[in-house]
């Protein structure tokens, strides 16, 4: 193989290689959640995901009319989540929890995992997420 036809192949892997790290990246963006609110939904968890590459909690919440509406709540990795003290079994369908999550911006019923309280009154809470002096938390 030619020197040129070297250079060609090392350009070419270096550009699928910055593609491939613009989209690993894109994945990990926070830009949908608005991390300056806060959340908190009483209601009934109608699902727990634990699931690569993010875990979910899909919780059951009373609105004004008395109609449930459905929330998704973004969790980190079930690796991580074992790291931070999780046990796959920890939340089960059925179950009466607080969660506390930062909402999406675009309005939607969902948002990112900042603490929960478990139905047997144990708080777990996302390390990973920037801690702020306690406010008023909207109601959902």
């Amino acid at each position: 193989m030619s020197i040129r036809n070297i250079a060609r192949v090392r350009a070419w892997l270096a550009g699928v290689a910055l593609l491939v790290a613009g989209a690993a990246s894109a994945h990990h963006s926070f830009a949908m959640f608005d991390r300056d609110k806060e959340v908190v939904l009483n209601g009934t968890v109608h699902e727990f995901q634990w699931t690569n590459p993010h875990a979910f909690i899909e919780v059951d919440v009373p609105n004004g009319k008395g109609e449930l509406e459905r929330w998704s709540v973004e969790m980190n990795s079930p690796n991580n989540l074992t790291r931070q003290g999780w046990k796959s079994t920890m939340v089960k369908t059925g179950d009466k929890v607080s969660v506390t999550l930062n909402p999406l911006r675009d309005g939607k019923k969902g948002g990112l995992f900042v603490a929960i309280t478990l139905a047997d009154g144990k708080v777990m809470k996302d390390p990973t997420n920037r801690q702020r002096p306690p406010a008023e938390p909207t109601k959902a």
